[in-house]
């Protein structure tokens, strides 16, 4: 479980803030120069284990590093790790080189570096950093602490605390029980015959993001205008992702509450937003991340959540019978059993049937 709160450093601690993270990618963006060059010219690979014991004299050589905790730059190096081994197992792309503004966050990993969390009441102990006020606005389990991230936003800080979460087991009795199917017309259709809009948030800051766009566009290169202007550029698309994180999480909130199985679809979204007429609704709706919010607090809750095969549940009618139709057609109507309903719907009760037989 994971609680993530504001920062409000000093002047001296933002600046160290930013140093940090500076070195950071500095030494994430050296690590993995080194892992390329090896190989190049040598044919070895570089290990996580051989670079975390140069750390040293690293820091013999560059004293400013001296100033970063030790864990924090053995958490970057672990970060480079993971990208080559996603990338070797064909999770995700070949690792890039990070500019100044895609490395945004350093970690504190280990329980051992955060057991001294909290120095007074509405503050936070960061290693290196200091004490640091924090808007500490829902409680937690301060010794189930497991790790700290430090993340920087276009105009602030966050830390995001890692909190070991007690282990709920999943009720036996299901009093309630809801299909979901994701869509781009309506956010999300019911097997309650339910539905609920799509805010559709990015599509409606398009304008808005033009126009900064367009300024941003028209200032010089390395110039104190050009800052400005990407800062009210990142700003905007900010506020659009808070927007988007705070409808998701009020829905789930609302479906884990009032039901104990939840079915949804195994979406493969990264295939999916390949359609470059479809890709930004996609993107902008945010099914991804939704169905993590409900993973999570169906798990935290005690409640179920069943994933099931998407295939043919927009084309199967809740009697069994196939009835083909094209995106277009949004009514279903089927032959068979008569039934003539909205198709988001009838596919919300298919997802339901399916789970129910997997859960049994």
């Amino acid at each position: 479980m994971t609680f993530q709160f504001r920062l409000y450093p000093t002047p001296e601690q933002e600046k160290q803030l930013g140093i940090t993270l500076d070195l950071c990618r500095k030494l994430y963006n050296s690590a993995k120069e080194q892992r390329e060059t090896d190989y190049k010219q040598e044919g070895k690979t570089i290990t996580y284990a051989m670079q975390q014991n140069e750390l040293p004299a690293l820091k013999q050589q560059f004293p400013a590093y001296k100033e970063v905790h030790s864990q924090v730059l053995q958490d970057c190096l672990r970060r480079l790790d993971d990208a080559y081994q996603r990338f070797f197992r064909g999770e995700a792309g070949y690792p890039h080189y990070k500019s100044a503004d895609r490395y945004v966050s350093f970690t504190y990993p280990q329980p051992g570096a955060v057991l001294r969390t909290f120095a007074k009441a509405g503050s936070i102990y960061l290693p290196k950093i200091g004490v640091v006020k924090m808007n500490a606005h829902r409680p937690f389990d301060q010794a189930g602490v497991t790790q700290i991230n430090v993340k920087r936003y276009a105009d602030h800080w966050m830390v995001n605390i890692s909190v070991k979460a007690p282990d709920v087991e999943a009720g036996a009795a299901v009093e309630s029980t809801v299909g979901i199917d994701v869509g781009l017309s309506s956010f999300a259709a019911l097997s309650d015959e339910t539905k609920v809009d799509n805010p559709r948030y990015l599509r409606k800051a398009e304008k808005r993001l033009k126009r900064e766009q367009r300024r941003l566009s028209r200032k010089q290169r390395g110039s104190r205008n050009r800052q400005k202007a990407r800062r009210k550029v990142a700003k905007t698309h900010q506020k659009v992702a808070r927007q988007r994180k705070d409808f998701l999480h009020k829905q789930s909130c609302r479906i884990v509450r009032d039901h104990d199985l939840i079915a949804v679809e195994q979406l493969k979204v990264r295939n999916m937003v390949r359609n470059r007429r479809l890709a930004k609704s996609i993107s902008d709706a945010g099914w991804r991340q939704f169905i993590t919010y409900l993973s999570y607090k169906a798990k935290r809750q005690g409640k179920r959540l069943v994933q099931v095969p998407a295939h043919g549940t927009s084309q199967t009618c809740v009697c069994g019978a196939d009835v083909p139709k094209t995106l277009a057609i949004r009514i279903h109507n089927c032959k068979v059993c008569g039934l003539i309903q909205d198709r988001d719907v009838v596919s919300a009760k298919i997802i339901l049937q399916r789970a129910l037989k997997i859960a049994a």
